[in-house]
């Protein structure tokens, strides 16, 4: 996974590939941002944009 096939890829997508990435690889949505070299804001904007929000408890995306 890169930063440019992350930024074409489909939402819900990037959304499975980014939960698995935390439950398997980092244990925190800020470990895996720097891992990447992701920005904050546009990952949460589009898990927003489909309806979910980062849940620290459980280290994973969330349906809202």
């Amino acid at each position: 996974m890169n930063k440019v096939q992350l930024e074409h890829m489909d939402d819900h997508m990037l959304l499975s590939i980014i939960n698995e990435k935390l439950r398997l690889e980092c244990e925190s949505l800020e470990a895996l941002l720097a891992l990447y070299e992701l920005d904050s804001g546009h990952v949460n904007a589009r898990m927003a944009r489909i309806g979910y929000h980062y849940d620290a408890g459980s280290n994973q995306f969330k349906a809202a």
